[in-house]
């Protein structure tokens, strides 16, 4: 081992904290990507005709995608399923800015709170600071998983049962490595209340 890897940062974060950050990310990160997946979607015409994709599918500024989403997508689909959509849309919105924070903010902590971290960040020259603990993590990673299976599954169970009929025999990764022993199974057992209950959409799919 070099010198290099010898000596690390210590980030002072809980493994409670840890876990629910990468959940967190994985989940914003899987939400970003659906929602551009719908939006490509939207512009399929078929073999005969070149599609000519706007600027904002360059998918750089998310918020310009998810603004063409809203267009395409949500706008068009009628019925409860639509307002559903339109619901995880303002929700998005919402929750944009505590993401942001998480992953671009400088984080801080107290001796005088231990519980609490800071993640402060600057935004068109102002400073705007965040405060979170786990249960706020915990609680976000809720709100977005949420978003993420409305998003996919507007008519809720109905429509992820019609799903997976279309897709046939499902297991889920962490349902596989049980049944077949993989030692990635094992990494399931490490957190298991880092989500407080949250009951998952795999959870069926073992």
């Amino acid at each position: 081992m070099s010198d290099d890897d010898l000596y690390q940062w210590n980030d002072e974060l809980s493994d409670r904290e840890t876990y629910l950050i990468g959940k967190v990310i994985a989940q914003w990160s899987a939400l970003e990507y659906e929602i551009f997946f719908q939006t490509l979607m939207s512009f399929d015409a078929g073999d005969e005709e070149e599609i000519v994709l706007p600027k904002a599918m360059n998918n750089l500024q998310f918020t310009e995608v998810l603004s063409l989403w809203a267009e395409r997508v949500v706008a068009k689909t009628v019925g409860e399923r639509g307002n559903v959509l339109l619901r995880q849309h303002e929700r998005i919105l919402a929750l944009k800015g505590y993401r942001d924070a998480l992953v671009h903010g400088m984080w801080q902590w107290s001796k005088d709170e231990l519980s609490k971290i800071v993640a402060t960040r600057v935004r068109k020259k102002e400073i705007v600071a965040v405060h979170f603990t786990a249960d706020d993590l915990s609680d976000f990673f809720r709100q977005i998983g949420g978003i993420n299976f409305k998003i996919r599954f507007p008519g809720g169970a109905e429509d992820m049962v019609k799903e997976r009929e279309k897709e046939g025999f499902h297991f889920s990764r962490m349902g596989l490595g049980i049944l077949t022993g993989h030692p990635i199974a094992d990494d399931r057992f490490g957190f298991t209340g880092a989500t407080d209950g949250c009951k998952t959409q795999n959870e069926s799919d073992v």
